[in-house]
């Protein structure tokens, strides 16, 4: 598995494949509090039920979805001499998590595998990451802040953040996508946008209509 850290500014991405959705997003280092981050923000926008999560071979999200879903287990004193059994963490029964690991040689490609870590039953066709591997191409087709290579880069990562937010929500709400496509009242071929898909909005919304939507906070205490 890969371990390895790295300083500079990444996107790190949760995308729900079926619908095409950009669940939750965060930049920062190749750390293991920014993948701990994504999993707790990818947590707080889905329900209670736990998906099937797939990543390359990034040990962090490992460490992150064992923290975020895993059950703290702490064992009984025995009364017999010696230290006790420190609690141990497991990963929650419902949680099922693979990874596909690309093992290259130079620059070119010589295997890939797909590990089972958590949890059992994970279909082998279920095991791919080649979706989020074509958003992330997305991503650096329409945004120059993200190409590589680039001179249209963000100076200050707080603008950056910003301006992903607005392409992210444009592209759940407004964008339509040809691997989405439903046929309308008249028959006619459309595509549907990854909200819509995914039945967080009953239409494909236009520029206006997302930035005139109202947002209002409310508590879940």
């Amino acid at each position: 598995m890969e371990v390895y850290e790295d300083d500079g500014s990444w996107m790190w991405v949760a995308f729900a494949p079926d619908c095409r959705l950009i669940i939750a997003f965060t930049i920062g280092p190749r750390k293991q509090y920014v993948a701990n981050e994504l999993v707790r923000l990818t947590a707080d926008h889905l329900s209670e039920n736990i998906p099937v999560f797939v990543t390359d071979g990034l040990d962090f999200y490992k460490v992150a979805l064992l923290n975020q879903y895993g059950v703290l287990i702490e064992y009984p004193k025995t009364g017999e001499r010696g230290r006790p059994r420190k609690p141990k963490k497991v990963p929650h029964k419902n949680l099922k998590y693979a990874q596909v690991v690309k093992k290259r040689k130079g620059r070119k490609l010589k295997k890939v595998e797909k590990r089972v870590i958590f949890g059992e039953g994970i279909e082998q066709r279920a095991i791919s990451t080649s979706l989020i591997e074509r958003q992330n191409l997305t991503f650096r087709q329409d945004n120059n802040r993200v190409s590589r290579k680039t001179i249209g880069f963000s100076k200050i990562a707080k603008w950056l953040v910003n301006q992903m937010k607005l392409y992210c929500t444009h592209f759940n709400f407004c964008r339509g996508h040809r691997g989405l496509m439903y046929k309308d009242e008249r028959g006619v071929g459309c595509k549907n946008t990854p909200a819509r898909q995914a039945g967080i909005t009953q239409s494909n919304w236009n520029l206006k209509e997302l930035l005139s939507f109202r947002c209002f906070k409310t508590s879940i205490e």
